[in-house]
């Protein structure tokens, strides 16, 4: 996925089934430094969302831990400084449980 294609994709859904809300979160550590756009509108399938999510490409993990009991384990990334990675997802509202379920690539035509 490239910016223009992200580009591309939120002017279609702008055109075609207009846009319910659209904003911009930075990722926490936990989640690993970078930024996500959510678009939520509705459309063919209902209430819909797609994220769009920048990270930095992850270039190793390190894993520290002891053999003793009650230690600590510790995953420690390494992050690229220059290269992202970008992704898009998709997501329906489910009325019946209240929250977003996940649509596979292939159900959507992606």
């Amino acid at each position: 996925m490239t910016d223009d294609r992200w580009q591309e994709i939120k002017d279609m859904v702008k055109k075609n089934f207009g846009i319910l809300e659209n904003q911009v979160l930075d990722l926490s550590e936990r989640e690993g430094k970078g930024t996500k756009e959510e678009l939520i509108f509705t459309g063919p399938m209902g209430k819909m969302k797609l994220e769009y999510i920048i990270k930095p490409l992850v270039l190793d993990k390190k894993t520290t831990y002891s053999k003793r009991i009650g230690s600590d384990t510790k995953v420690e990334y390494i992050t690229s400084d220059t290269e992202k990675v970008r992704r898009m997802e998709a997501y329906k509202w489910n009325e019946a449980s209240d929250n977003w379920e996940k649509i596979i690539g292939e159900a959507i035509g992606f």
